[in-house]
């Protein structure tokens, strides 16, 4: 068996391992390396050669290429270490067993770890669309992929189920190539992705979106020929009389995504139940104290900005640890309150500093007060025109002498 050592192994090399290994490397560890089953560094980057990424972080408008580049260029210069194509398997408190082509099966013995493997779409198999399995129906990101990367043209008449950022950036793309996108259809009664996408990739191309509709039904043989759709009541159930065919050659799946935690379930780290993720307080740190996580294994960011800024204080988090300068003190739980559906970090530890607390609503709201409460405290309030569960929040407190911290979202 072969066996490395290093002082910090981050686990996936896309947008959220590449910050979190430079920003380590940063914070004095000596021997830091990444571990990414692809042959190339980048993650779902790679694919995104659309603009909007950076404006945040760099103020400036960059593709996902030329964004993670710059991240790859920092970490060649720092000296973070790489090894490609080599699938992780199992995670322990301080080793990561892999495999890879050319040494086999590999033990890499760490001081502390970071795990960065992203996320992952759900499938038709995952939301059961009744009908026929014929050739067409693709998920958003695959589509994105063949299009961007393979030079393959995925269809010309075609159908998106959700309205994720990466359905509506796919209806973009395909109309730019000369398809005709006949509708984005979704089954809730508000955006699931980023106004600006709408704006930007449905309206400014005439895009239909029809909210409170989903796909009942796809017919085809050897290729998708139409979905059926509906309206839905407010249950989601389909309204029959709202019964609709749309011919089409080609149904993309912009569903969801699911963080990737198989290997964080197998080492037993607390998984919450919402994001999927797992449970990590204001340090990046899991319930296994060597164990860090960051980016969209721990909960979906709508901007890679977020997440770079996230793992950045994973691997610096991470660092520290190795350095034996981080413990695992105890943790205070953040609770949501009114029109909260989660917040990260979902523990924090009380001390002399500032957290910022990123969160998402339950449903769509208009003037609205956000307040951050220990007890009858207000620690934060600020005042928004509008919420949704689509766009990501932020709360910036301090955690000097709190009890508790409550998250709440209220109609002024």
């Amino acid at each position: 068996m072969y066996e490395i050592k290093c002082d910090v192994c981050v686990v996936g090399g896309g947008p959220a391992g590449l910050s979190a290994a430079v920003a380590a490397k940063k914070a004095g560890a000596e021997d830091v390396l990444i571990v990414e089953r692809d042959e190339s560094l980048g993650g779902i980057l790679q694919q995104c050669i659309h603009p909007g990424f950076g404006l945040k972080l760099f103020n400036e408008e960059l593709t996902g290429p030329e964004y993670y580049g710059r991240f790859i260029d920092e970490a060649e210069k720092v000296g973070v270490k790489t090894m490609l194509g080599s699938m992780v398997l199992d995670v322990t408190e301080n080793v990561v067993t892999c495999i890879n082509s050319e040494y086999g099966v590999c033990e890499i013995e760490a001081k502390s770890i970071v795990l960065a493997m992203g996320c992952r779409e759900r499938t038709r198999a995952n939301i059961v669309i009744p009908g026929t399995r014929p050739a067409g129906v693709y998920t958003a990101g695959t589509a994105q992929r063949l299009m961007n990367r393979q030079n393959e043209m995925v269809g010309k008449k075609v159908v998106i189920l959700g309205s994720g950022d990466i359905g509506m950036i796919m209806a973009r793309r395909l109309t730019l190539e000369g398809a005709k996108v006949e509708a984005v259809v979704e089954i809730m009664d508000f955006l699931a992705g980023l106004t600006r996408n709408r704006v930007q990739c449905l309206d400014d191309f005439g895009i239909p979106l029809l909210l409170s509709h989903t796909v009942v039904d796809i017919k085809g043989n050897n290729r998708v020929e139409s979905v059926v759709i509906a309206e839905v009541d407010e249950n989601k159930k389909p309204i029959e009389s709202t019964k609709r065919e749309i011919e089409c050659d080609t149904l993309l799946l912009s569903v969801g995504l699911i963080p990737e935690n198989e290997v964080t379930n197998k080492a037993g780290i607390k998984i919450s139940p919402i994001t999927k993720g797992p449970e990590v307080n204001q340090y990046m740190q899991t319930s296994m104290p060597s164990v860090f996580a960051c980016g969209n294994v721990v909960h979906v960011n709508d901007l890679v900005d977020n997440v770079s800024a996230e793992s950045a204080t994973a691997g610096k988090s991470a660092a520290l640890y190795a350095a034996g300068k981080l413990g695992k003190a105890d943790a205070i739980a953040v609770k949501t309150g009114e029109n909260v559906r989660y917040v990260c970090p979902q523990n924090v530890v009380a001390g002399d500093e500032s957290v910022d607390l990123y969160f998402r609503v339950m449903k769509p709201e208009k003037n609205v007060q956000i307040t951050v409460c220990d007890g009858e405290k207000v620690l934060f309030k600020r005042k928004a025109i509008k919420v949704n569960p689509g766009e990501m929040e932020k709360a910036t407190v301090n955690l000097n002498g709190i009890s508790e911290l409550v998250v709440s979202v209220k109609e002024v």
